[in-house]
């Protein structure tokens, strides 16, 4: 009977022993190693906006459509742009009939005795060919003009990704430099992995990631950068952009989260990657 309760007892004192050094692994576990829960898909969002004004005449794409480098998302209506390209191609054709003109009347000025045309004759019709040579230029560089205008009524995809926020219809009108939709770059995922700034010492650029979704997924990658800087927001600026420093401070200040960017080396087939979505970061420290 004896023996048995000293069983029980060290028995229970192991078992509590155990569980000590398992919260206490635990804890330091926590405490100490590169993970947060606080991860964020990342990509490259394109917006997209036309360079010319003009009605919507044709919307091949979808919202949330994969599109391809090249391909094209919107056409401005090209009437007014081509009949541009009309008017400066007969400027042109006007200025290279001036310029023949005026360069073959002095030509034959130059030809005639001086008794007959002055020098100062001479001079004016060389420099009214001159004159009518910058006029062509001009005439040339308008025409180059409006043949990009009119180009640029077709907007292409400058990069593979997927169409979102696709805010406009076949017959809205574009105006030059309004965003009418975002293209996500799908060869530019990455995380942002928020950690506290007590674990950034065993943070190091190189280290081993392992990136898990919150849809289930689970993703490889390496630490690729380590943020500089975040803003302190107790230490804005005033209006002089001196430090406005705060007198009062709380007695628990907490471990600041610095960004660092995590490249993703591998994605598994059938794993959906959106940018905003969030993660859980463990890395594996090199040393």
């Amino acid at each position: 009977m004896i023996l048995r309760k000293i069983i029980g007892v060290v028995l229970t004192i192991a078992i509590f022993a155990v569980a000590l050094i398992i919260g206490r692994v635990l804890w330091v576990h926590y405490m100490d190693e590169p993970w947060t829960r606080d991860g964020r898909v990342r990509a490259d969002v394109v917006n997209v906006a036309p360079d010319v004004s003009g009605a919507v005449v044709q919307l091949p794409v979808r919202d949330n459509q994969l599109v391809k480098k090249g391909d094209l998302l919107m056409e401005i209506d090209p009437s007014h742009y081509q009949i541009a390209v009309e008017q400066a191609q007969a400027n042109v054709a006007a200025r290279a009939a001036e310029l023949r003109m005026r360069r073959a009347d002095a030509a034959r000025r130059a030809d005639m005795d001086s008794q007959v045309v002055s020098k100062e004759a001479r001079e004016n019709a060389m420099q009214t060919a001159s004159t009518a040579q910058a006029q062509l230029q001009q005439a040339q560089a308008a025409l180059d003009a409006a043949k990009l205008n009119l180009e640029r009524t077709k907007v292409f995809s400058p990069v593979d990704g997927y169409v979102t926020n696709l805010n406009v219809f076949r017959g809205d009108y574009a105006t030059a430099g309004a965003a009418k939709l975002a293209i996500v770059d799908s060869h530019s995922f990455w995380v942002y992995g928020y950690f506290e700034e007590t674990k950034l010492p065993r943070v190091r650029i190189g280290d081993k990631a392992s990136i898990r979704l919150m849809s289930g997924g689970e993703l490889k990658g390496h630490v690729e950068s380590i943020s500089r800087g975040i803003y302190d927001r107790d230490n804005p600026q005033s209006r002089e952009l001196l430090a406005d420093v705060n007198p009062t401070f709380n007695w628990v200040r907490l471990a600041q989260r610095v960004p660092v960017r995590l490249h993703i080396d591998d994605v598994p087939q059938g794993v959906l990657l959106s940018a905003g979505t969030t993660c859980t970061v463990v890395i594996a420290p090199s040393s």
